[in-house]
């Protein structure tokens, strides 16, 4: 099995004759379509949104090519120049096409009987949703001169500041034991059986970011910087107001999901109290200890091994999940190990033009990198059901981008719990309370972070103690008692890259809400048995095409009210009481 994964699917290398066709052919297509917005009048209303969105598909499919292998390229090696500049070509190119798409949108938005429009032509039909979209978003446009000069100084601005956090993350050395660690690496010993593995990766860990806080509080402060200038700009009300809107996600429903969460908390600092008993603590559970491994089965996977018990468990769940994961392993999907000038974390990246996957994780054996694993495979699940849509039609919003990935996570861990007895029970529930309280309560802390650094971002500079400290209050709000305040993770904003996106911001809430949702969808599962699984898949399909409360409709779900998001804590809060009866004697 390989250990790393094949990107010559796409293209053999830089000077591949196809990538130099590709990019050329890119050029071209950008230069036609700036032509044809041109072309645009009302007498000629349905041809020419027609033409306008074929050449914007296939300008979608050369840029998704190239850009995926460069950008796939660079996040295992960031020492790449040739990644970096290519996407940055890349990027100018696509740019040359920003004021005709704010043409576009202008002449989409001006059309008062647009509904008529759409039902009068198929491809119009297959995109109305996003021609609808468009008409209600375009408030928020500013003129095509601004919309063009903002998209040529993103490349110098914010994502120049993204890829200085990236690499320096991506390249920290961390002294550990008398030797020199990746990040990841040194991360990846938060897992570690032994208690003083674990601590003392934790403090060199915090110790290394003292050579990189300075200028990652830099990264970070103007990333924020322009996005709090263009949300004023464009006339939205706030940077979570934004993200609402292009997350197709009402204020009720995330005003829903927290009253639950807030409600369930102390639950959790009870599952992280106990814990931090168990492992010795009196004062709650030191954060070096939160990944800490516990019960009679430690079990250590080789890649095969996680391959095959992924097999045996969604086998049972969903033959085409099984048959996925089948291909993902075999055909190279997946990039395994951590290793130098690779980037932390674990993601999934589409690849419409060959209808399949890539997944980059830093496995290191864990159970916990199985859950991973299956968690990015479900992401990959969630292409397949899309692959079929016209590539304009594939893009889903942040809430709904986790719930195949979430509800991968819980068929994976119920099977497990459900088939182990005595310790092994134990662990096993463990590791669910484990993952389960980082999209509870460490994604709250995240989002107060966010919420707080845009707040004080608007009166000036953030120094990194300032964040520091903005961090710790976050994480004492959020875990309450369930950890010790005097070991915290003061850092966590300095090694999470979801903050270095100034298109993505709040990239926190959604995997929350993708964890309860799915938790909910699988509760629907367990009730209906295969009969769901057709409405599920559906339900992944429609996703690009339908805000979050219509997606949850599609399954009887009304996410404007807590009582869904307090069913799917309780059902977590039962686990809890279970762990702590489990528990009863141990010391």
């Amino acid at each position: 099995m390989n250990s790393e994964w094949s990107l010559r699917e796409l293209y053999s290398g830089y000077e591949d004759p196809a990538f130099l066709a590709d990019l050329k052919c890119l050029e071209e297509l950008v230069e036609d379509y700036n032509a044809k917005v041109l072309q645009l009048d009302s007498a000629n209303l349905v041809c020419g949104i027609h033409n306008q969105l074929l050449a914007s598909d296939e300008i979608a499919k050369f840029s998704y090519k190239l850009y995926s292998y460069c950008s796939l390229s660079e996040s295992v090696n960031s020492a790449d120049k040739q990644a970096s500049a290519y996407i940055e070509k890349i990027t100018k190119i696509l740019n040359e096409m920003t004021r005709a798409e704010t043409a576009f949108e202008n002449f989409v938005a001006s059309i008062e009987d647009l509904d008529e429009i759409i039902a009068s032509d198929e491809l119009l039909t297959e995109y109305a949703y996003h021609l609808r979209r468009i008409k209600e978003l375009a408030v928020h446009n500013l003129s095509e001169d601004v919309e063009e000069a903002v998209s040529k100084l993103e490349i110098s601005g914010a994502s120049a500041w993204a890829k200085q956090h990236g690499y320096l993350t991506s390249m920290l050395k961390v002294d550990y034991d008398g030797r020199e660690m990746t990040l990841s690496a040194i991360r990846n010993l938060a897992y570690d059986k032994e208690q003083t593995v674990r601590k003392a990766a934790y403090e060199a860990e915090l110790k290394s970011y003292e050579k990189i806080r300075d200028a990652i509080a830099f990264s970070l402060n103007n990333i924020k910087q322009q996005v709090l200038t263009l949300t004023k700009l464009r006339g939205y009300e706030s940077p979570l107001s934004r993200t609402l809107i292009h997350a197709r996600m009402k204020q009720e429903t995330l005003d829903s999901m927290f009253t639950a969460m807030r409600e369930y908390f102390p639950k959790f600092w009870q599952y992280l109290r106990r814990k931090g008993e168990l492992l010795g603590h009196k004062n709650g559970l030191p954060w070096y200890d939160l990944f800490a491994p516990m019960g009679g089965s430690r079990r250590s996977f080789t890649t095969q091994e996680a391959k095959d018990y992924l097999l045996e468990i969604f086998s049972g769940f969903a033959p085409d999940l099984a048959d996925m994961v089948e291909r993902a392993f075999d055909q190279a999907w997946i990039d395994f190990y951590p290793r130098e000038g690779k980037r932390g974390g674990a993601f999934c990246a589409d690849l419409y033009c060959l209808r399949q996957s890539r997944i980059l994780t830093n496995f290191d054996g864990t159970l916990s990198d199985v859950v991973t694993l299956a968690h990015e495979l479900g992401h990959a699940y969630h292409n397949e059901q899309i692959f079929d849509n016209r590539i304009g039609n594939t893009n889903y919003s942040m809430p709904v981008a986790e719930t195949a990935s979430n509800f991968n996570e819980t068929v994976v861990m119920d099977a497990a719990i459900a088939a182990a007895s005595g310790s092994e029970r134990v662990g096993l529930i463990e590791s669910q309370l484990q993952d389960v309280t980082q999209i509870i309560c460490d994604i709250y802390s995240r989002f107060l972070f966010e919420s707080a650094v845009f707040e004080k971002k608007a009166n000036g500079f953030l120094f990194a103690d300032e964040l520091e400290k903005i961090m710790i209050d976050a994480q004492k709000e959020a875990y309450g008692d369930g950890l010790d305040p005097n070991c915290l993770h003061p850092y966590m904003w300095v090694c999470k890259s979801h903050y270095y996106s100034a298109g993505q911001n709040f990239y926190n809430f959604p995997y929350a809400f993708g964890g309860l949702f799915a938790r909910g969808l699988y509760a629907k599962y367990k009730e209906e048995g295969e009969a769901f699984l057709p409405k599920y898949r559906a339900l992944l399909k429609a996703t690009p095409v339908c805000s979050v409360e219509d997606a949850a409709a599609l399954a009887g779900i009304d996410l404007t009210r807590p009582d869904f998001f307090r069913k799917s804590l309780q059902s977590y809060a039962n686990r809890i009481d279970e762990f702590i009866k489990l528990t009863e004697g141990i010391e």
